[in-house]
């Protein structure tokens, strides 16, 4: 289990759902982190690489383009800098979603930046987490 410390919370949010800004002291290169809380289960860590569409990400021309120029790209933590919010809005099951951008990396946290794909953190209307949705990329930076 990883020791993290709450830096903000906000429950006037949209929903059952809220936003908790998150510091890991011991993390190395991004220390802050975003948990959607107090839905269903109580704590969602958006930095849980796992739990994102990583295939529907995988099998998009966008991801096949970024490849073909990056061979090394992966999914990485977000650099949250414990400000900004996630986008939110309703979505077609009722309830709320959250738009969050991930960095994908040529390999190491050092390497070159391949871009940012984006991941919609989707809730009932009730406050369960009913998974991620694969919503693009932006294009790498001009090198």
């Amino acid at each position: 289990m990883r020791l993290g410390v709450f830096t903000f919370f906000n429950d006037t949010a949209v929903g059952p759902v809220d936003v908790a800004f998150v510091i890991y002291p011991l993390r190395a290169n991004t220390n802050n982190g975003i948990l959607f809380v107090n839905g269903t289960p109580m704590i969602v860590n958006a930095e849980n690489l796992r739990v994102l569409d990583e295939n529907a990400m995988q099998r998009s021309p966008q991801f096949q383009n970024t490849k073909a120029q990056f061979p090394q790209a992966s999914l990485w933590p977000g650099d949250r800098d414990g400000t900004t919010w996630p986008n939110s809005g309703s979505n077609s099951e009722g309830g709320v979603s959250f738009t969050l951008g991930y960095p994908l990396l040529n390999g190491c946290h050092a390497c070159a930046r391949a871009g940012f794909a984006e991941f919609n953190w989707k809730f009932g209307p009730t406050g369960k987490f009913l998974g991620t949705v694969f919503m693009g990329m932006t294009p790498p930076p001009v090198q």
